[in-house]
């Protein structure tokens, strides 16, 4: 190789216009221009180009591991709620009719007000009623005069007939008259009592105590059970109220291997079945009620049984009638664990999640999903106690990949236990 050649070539590696020419000088004062020494020199030569490019080139930087979020795995006991459509329903609704015919004369209670029991709510003209009882006393007195004559009548036939003075004809006839005149006492009674009872039947009472509508029949109509109104107001005792509501089959079948039982109070089970209820206005109601009734059998029509809650209601903001959304406890999952719908991939084989091992190497791990809780769902297997799982950054993950793992900065509103479906 001639010094040009070597001069170009110097140049070119080094990209350095001082330095090559620098070398050659060198080279020429120092070195013999035999063909040995020239071979000695390039191969030197080559060699610092390579020290020179080894050192000078820039170094590439370490490959960096991808970070995620992650969250560790807790286990809680979980309450598991079904919502339904519900009716208010008074616990006691009564319908006030009248007994006896005949024109209304008073009404004594404001309508819509508070009644008590007993208290008289309507007067009924009891003008020929009262006729009725006096007429009825009367006969009771008549029947009581005739009975007193036919006891002292047979009282002196008694002793006459032990003298046979008198025959056994009239004693027999004395003894009849006597029997016959204490029946006549006793219907007499009979009929003051019926009497009495339909006289009283002209003022009507409250049977309950609770809140009384307005009046159905106005002063002045003809009313009773044959030829006029019967119907004159309605009491609904509202202090508490019962929620009707239908449940499915299956959910019946299903509260038997359930902790919660439905429909009655059970000593053998952990729970008993309550309801929450939303009002109108979209405000939980305060107050939770009991299912105390649950349907023996199933409807054919629409595969439905009825249950019953029973709730408190002191403020009396339920009115009987209205519906209403009721959220009933389900079921309760003892030790589950909840975790993030975000950190679910669901695919056509299943679901699964990303877990992060002890020595941060991600595995895919299929699990078998529970019921769905607001933005969480429960884990039924696959997950154990205590488990890192990826919550954001698993798109980026491969099964056996090493991760850089921080944990996830839970929000108050995760914190927090959301309605239950």
């Amino acid at each position: 190789m001639k010094p040009n050649q070597l001069y170009s070539k110097i140049k070119t590696s080094t990209g350095n216009k001082t330095f090559a020419p620098s070398i050659l000088r060198g080279m020429k004062k120092i070195c013999p221009k035999g063909k040995i020494a020239w071979s000695a020199i390039i191969l030197g030569i080559l060699i610092i180009i390579a020290v020179v490019y080894f050192t000078m080139r820039p170094r590439q930087q370490a490959a960096q591991l991808p970070t995620v979020e992650v969250e560790t795995t807790k286990t809680s006991s979980v309450n598991i709620y079904g919502e339904y459509v519900g009716r208010i329903r008074a616990q006691q609704f009564v319908e006030i009719h009248a007994r006896v015919e005949g024109y209304l004369e008073a009404m004594l209670f404001k309508e819509g007000s508070y009644i008590q029991k007993g208290q008289t709510l309507f007067i009924i003209d009891p003008r020929l009623y009262k006729a009725h009882a006096n007429k009825a006393r009367a006969q009771l007195n008549k029947a009581r005069a005739q009975a007193q004559k036919a006891e002292r009548d047979l009282k002196r036939i008694r002793p006459l007939f032990e003298l046979n003075a008198a025959s056994q004809l009239d004693l027999d006839n004395a003894v009849a008259a006597y029997e016959s005149a204490m029946a006549e006492v006793v219907v007499a009674e009979a009929d003051l009592t019926q009497a009495e009872l339909t006289l009283g039947y002209t003022r009507v009472n409250s049977p309950i105590s609770g809140y009384i509508s307005e009046r159905v029949a106005d002063i002045g109509t003809l009313v009773g059970p044959s030829g006029g109104k019967s119907l004159l107001a309605t009491v609904v005792k509202s202090d508490s109220v019962r929620v009707d509501f239908s449940m499915t089959a299956l959910d019946y079948l299903r509260s038997k291997d359930r902790n919660v039982n439905i429909g009655a109070s059970d000593s053998t089970r952990k729970r008993n079945s309550f309801v929450t209820i939303t009002l109108a206005d979209g405000s939980i109601y305060p107050y939770e009620g009991n299912v105390d009734f649950a349907d023996p059998q199933v409807d054919p029509k629409t595969g439905t049984f009825s249950v019953r809650a029973e709730m408190p209601n002191p403020d009396h903001s339920l009115l009987p009638g209205e519906f209403t959304k009721v959220k009933v406890l389900l079921d309760v999952h003892e030790n589950a664990i909840k975790i993030p719908n975000r950190a679910l991939v669901v695919e056509k084989g299943g679901a699964y999640v990303y877990v992060v091992r002890p020595d941060s190497v991600v595995e895919r791990r299929f699990v078998e999903l529970g019921p769905e809780i607001g933005n969480e769902t429960i884990v039924e297997r696959g997950l154990a106690k205590g488990e890192k799982l990826v919550v954001e950054g698993y798109h980026k993950l491969t099964h056996g990949m090493k991760v850089n793992p921080i944990d996830a900065v839970v929000k108050e509103d995760d914190q927090t236990e959301p309605s239950n479906n």
